[in-house]
C-alpha cells in the first residue's frame, strides 16, 4: 500500500505553535492523526499537550517517526532551525516551511536537503487573521484556502502527489506550484503592499473621528493594519526588492491622482479613475470581487 494514502494515520511534527502552526496541529489532530509539536515557549507546548491538541513534544529523537514536519516560525528562525537540524532530518520525512516568503528560505532548505539527503518543500498557506498566537488558531483555518508550494524540482510528479496527500487533512481548496522568486514577487503585490498601505492609511489624524462616517471601504482598507509588527518587519525586509518595486509603483500612481486633484484637472482625474476601473475588470473580471 502507498505510504501516503489518505487512509494512513499520519504522524505530524509542528515547529512553532502560533496562529499558523497551531491551526495545522489542530487540523491534523481533528483528522485523527498523531501530532507532535514544539514552541519557543514551553508553556505553549505544555498547554497544547494538556488541551489534547498534541500527543507529545517534538524533539530530535522523534523526527524519524514523523511523516512530515511543518516549520511555522519567523523567517530568520526558520533558516536557523533548518541549519541546526539538517543533519538529523530523516530521508523519508518531508520537511516543509510555512513562511510568507520563499526565495531565501527555499535556497537554504534545498541546499541542506541535497547535502544531508532529506526532502524539503517550501509552503505558504494563504490564510490567517490579524490575531496571533495558539489561542486564536483553529482547526478549520485552511478549509477552502489556497496553498502555495515551492518544490526543489517543478515537475516531480511523484513528490507533488506526496505533498498533496500529506496536506489533505488541512483542507486546502487548491494547491499551486511555483518558484521561490515568482512567489515573492507576487506576494509583494497581493499581501505585503496591502499591509503597508493599510498601516499608512490608518495614520491619518482624521481616523480618530471616523465613527459614524465609515462603512465597508474603511473596514476593507484598515483590516490588515492590525498586524504583528515583528513578523511583518522580517517578511518585508526579507522581500526587500520586490516590495520596493511595488511601493515605487503605487507612490507614482498616487502622485498622478494627487496632481490631477491639485490642478483641478477633471479630465485627467476622470481618466485615471476610469483606467483603474477598467484595470479591475481586466484583472478580476466584470462584476467580480
Amino acid at each position: 500500500m502507498d505510504k501516503y494514502t489518505e487512509n494512513k494515520r499520519l504522524t505530524v511534527g509542528v515547529v512553532g505553535l502560533g496562529l499558523i502552526g497551531g491551526s495545522f496541529a489542530k487540523a491534523y489532530k481533528e483528522g485523527g492523526h498523531r501530532v507532535l509539536g514544539s514552541d519557543i515557549s514551553d508553556t505553549v507546548t505544555e498547554y497544547g499537550i494538556l488541551a489534547g491538541v498534541l500527543d507529545g513534544k517534538l524533539t530530535e529523537d522523534k523526527f524519524a517517526s514523523c511523516d512530515v514536519i511543518f516549520i511555522a516560525v519567523y523567517p530568520d528562525a526558520t533558516v536557523d532551525y533548518i541549519k541546526e537540524n539538517a543533519g538529523s532530518f530523516p530521508s523519508d520525512t518531508l520537511i516543509m516551511d510555512l513562511c510568507g516568503t520563499k526565495s531565501e528560505i527555499c535556497k537554504v532548505g534545498f541546499e541542506a536537503a541535497e547535502k544531508y539527503g532529506f526532502t524539503f518543500v517550501g509552503g505558504h498557506p494563504m490564510a490567517g487573521t490579524h490575531n496571533s498566537g495558539f489561542k486564536f488558531s483553529r482547526a478549520d483555518m485552511f478549509c477552502g484556502a489556497p496553498m502555495v508550494i515551492v518544490p526543489p524540482v517543478y515537475d516531480d510528479i511523484e513528490l507533488l502527489d506526496r505533498v498533496k496527500k500529506l496536506l489533505e487533512p488541512a483542507g486546502f481548496g487548491s494547491i499551486s506550484v511555483t518558484t521561490g522568486d515568482a512567489h515573492d514577487k507576487m506576494i509583494a503585490f497581493t499581501s505585503q503592499l496591502a499591509h503597508i498601505v493599510s498601516s499608512a492609511y490608518i495614520k491619518s489624524p482624521t481616523a480618530s473621528s471616523h465613527k459614524g462616517f465609515s462603512a465597508g471601504s474603511y473596514k476593507d482598507m484598515t483590516r490588515v493594519a492590525w498586524l504583528n509588527p515583528v513578523m511583518w518587519t522580517e517578511l518585508f525586509l526579507e522581500n526587500r526588492e520586490p516590495l520596493l518595486y511595488e511601493l515605487d509603483t503605487i507612490i507614482n500612481n498616487l502622485t498622478e491622482y494627487r496632481d490631477a486633484i491639485a490642478d483641478t484637472d477633471a479630465d485627467r482625474l476622470r481618466n485615471l479613475l476610469d483606467e483603474g476601473r477598467r484595470r479591475k475588470e481586466e484583472v478580476d473580471g466584470h462584476g467580480k470581487n
